[in-house]
């Protein structure tokens, strides 16, 4: 697995490094040990957060209110919480047993 990912029980707890303002909302790989997301939302009024976890709740097959921001609501540097993924994308290891 991936260092900005792991298990803790049956959520996946997701190191990120966000890219608000971008043309659309994707994974890009990794930076400076974080998976880098850019988002489509601007940085403004939680509009960024709203799309993140829109965003993670569909590559990850769970509701959005399954995704949970627990650290970093208001920095570009942010751990997130989806409780009990359903799908996995294929740009994040999934850990044995998952």
């Amino acid at each position: 697995m991936d260092n900005y990912a792991r298990l803790d029980g049956d959520d996946l707890v997701l190191l990120c490094h966000i890219q608000p303002g971008a043309k659309r909302s994707e994974l890009a790989g990794e930076h400076g040990g974080r998976l880098k997301i850019r988002l489509q939302a601007p940085p403004v009024d939680g509009k960024a957060n709203s799309e993140l976890i829109r965003f993670l709740a569909g590559l990850f097959g769970v509701a959005r209110n399954a995704v949970c921001i627990e650290n970093g609501e208001l920095s570009r540097q942010k751990r997130v919480r989806i409780g009990n993924p359903v799908q996995w994308p294929p740009s994040i290891d999934r850990p044995v047993g998952a």
